[in-house]
């Protein structure tokens, strides 16, 4: 498959790892041209997929690591004795989607790709906080034998995936709602709700979603490292060279995030040299 020619990119979950694939594409896209015309991210693949198409990834990274830089913990259990929240990384999340994606970011935004964000929608028979255990549960005996790309034990419990348009988010505010819901993984978030409903990671039920764009040249840009890929012949995986040396959840680490993007864009260099042999 020719590199210019791919009509969709996927950006899987992966929190903080998924800065990985910022650097990733900041090289591949420029260097190559890509223009894919249909896009879908998951969990906090959709943040970086959101800051990417708006065109403001270098301020989304300065942002986010100066806002990690200046917390101090992953958890405050203190603030149990004040109502403030024990998990700092909701407020941290949201302030900074926020400051990065603008009105006018936003309408750049909702031009080409079109982006499609998966919410993970819980079988009826689980509450809110028991659908994060069994979630968790299915995802852990989904990695027995070997971590696969595609989710299997969730959807076959009764979790079912809804994909939201960005299109769809009239305001920045709604953006990082859509967002948030997708990155929903209490207790790091509280229990969000998305269209009226609860919400939970959309990584649960498809943490890469290739279902989300139509049947055509694909890029996938995974977060993690598997013994294998799926064999496609219209979808291209591509996962980091080396596990990504970042915690996914950890909020005070700006050099992480660094490395990240920087294993992401070494990466990106290398797979254009591979591609071009």
């Amino acid at each position: 498959m020719s590199v210019d020619r791919y009509d969709n990119v996927v950006f899987a979950g992966g929190g903080n790892r998924c800065l990985w694939q910022a650097g990733f594409w900041s090289v591949a896209a420029s260097t190559l041209g890509l223009a894919p015309r249909h896009a879908a991210a998951a969990s906090a693949g959709a943040a970086v997929a959101s800051v990417v198409f708006a065109g403001r990834t270098d301020h989304a990274l300065a942002r986010f690591k100066r806002a990690t830089g200046a917390n101090r913990r992953n958890a405050y259990p203190g603030n149990v004795f004040n109502g403030a929240r024990v998990f700092p990384h909701y407020r941290i999340y949201r302030e900074t989607l926020l400051e990065v994606i603008d009105a006018t970011a936003l309408s750049r935004l909702h031009r080409d790709p079109h982006l499609r964000v998966p919410v993970t929608r819980a079988p009826r028979w689980l509450g809110p906080r028991s659908a994060v255990a069994v979630a968790g549960l299915a995802d852990l005996l989904d990695g027995v034998g070997g971590m696969r790309v595609h989710q299997r034990l969730a959807p076959r419990i009764g979790f079912s995936v809804e994909y939201v348009s960005v299109r769809d988010c009239g305001t920045p505010e709604a953006l990082a709602d859509l967002v948030l819901a997708s990155s929903c993984t209490p207790p790091f978030t509280p229990i969000l709700r998305q269209g009226g409903r609860p919400a939970l990671d959309g990584g649960i039920a498809d943490n890469v979603p290739v279902r989300a764009v139509p049947e055509g040249p694909t890029l996938v840009l995974l977060t993690r490292r598997y013994r294998s890929l799926p064999r496609d012949p219209l979808r291209t995986y591509v996962q980091p060279s080396v596990p990504v040396p970042v915690s996914s959840w950890d909020y005070t680490d700006p050099r992480g995030l660094q490395a990240a993007y920087d294993l992401g864009r070494r990466d990106g260099e290398a797979w254009i040299a591979q591609r071009g042999r």
